[in-house]
């Protein structure tokens, strides 16, 4: 019997270490709500002045996925996003503040951020770019990087981009007709489509391999 009490108290001492390690690993329940106000009132707004098909955007979609991400505390979720987003919103960032300083784009992509004619409160809404990668980092320091991340994007953007050229050559949604730095075709569309597919995954196995370096393993 005193060797069955002794069982049950180590067992049980090992349930409450999985219990606390769930709780440390799961995101704070005001981030969690505040992402689902983010979606609350970021969708409708887009879906009102862009249209639905804006939605294929990988930038606006990794918002989508990113929120259920932290809503669910979901490592392998969040760590797509991260690897679809940080590099690309850092250079949305830089191309941003080169305009804003020296009147020039870096690659273009930002124009919009600085026309007039589009609302104030459209403008400030795109400026998830600059808050998304500390939140996914921040987020991610929580749940631990998952390194199937790289494939689940990858098998995202596989399907998003080729999907891209529904929406017409006029919005070029993820470059899927001119590609960013010559603001042409590369060859015909099988051919562009996977390039542009692999500079994506060579993008994206960039940032795969600082996060390994720099995130704790998700659990």
């Amino acid at each position: 019997m005193l060797r069955c009490d002794a069982f049950a108290g180590r067992h049980c001492k090992g349930d409450q270490r999985k219990m606390v390690t769930a709780s440390e690993n799961r995101i704070p329940d005001w981030a969690r709500w505040c992402a689902v106000a983010w979606l609350v009132v970021w969708v409708p707004c887009y879906w009102r002045f862009w249209g639905l098909s804006n939605f294929i955007h990988l930038c606006d979609l990794a918002i989508v996925l990113s929120c259920l991400g932290l809503w669910t505390s979901n490592a392998l979720l969040l760590s797509s996003q991260a690897v679809s987003s940080l590099l690309i919103d850092s250079v949305w960032t830089l191309d941003a503040l080169r305009r804003l300083i020296t009147h020039h784009h870096l690659i273009g992509g930002t124009e919009y951020l600085f026309d007039e004619k589009y609302p104030i409160w459209l403008r400030v809404l795109s400026l998830f770019h600059l808050l998304l990668p500390a939140a996914l980092i921040l987020a991610l320091r929580r749940t631990g990087y998952d390194t199937r991340g790289w494939l689940l994007q990858c098998g995202i953007a596989a399907v998003v981009v080729p999907l891209s050229r529904l929406a017409g050559a006029a919005n070029n949604y993820n470059f899927a007709f001119r590609d960013p730095v010559w603001h042409r075709a590369l060859g015909p569309a099988p051919i562009h489509l996977a390039t542009i597919f692999a500079a994506l995954v060579a993008m994206y196995g960039i940032t795969q391999v600082v996060l390994k370096k720099t995130l704790p393993a998700a659990r």
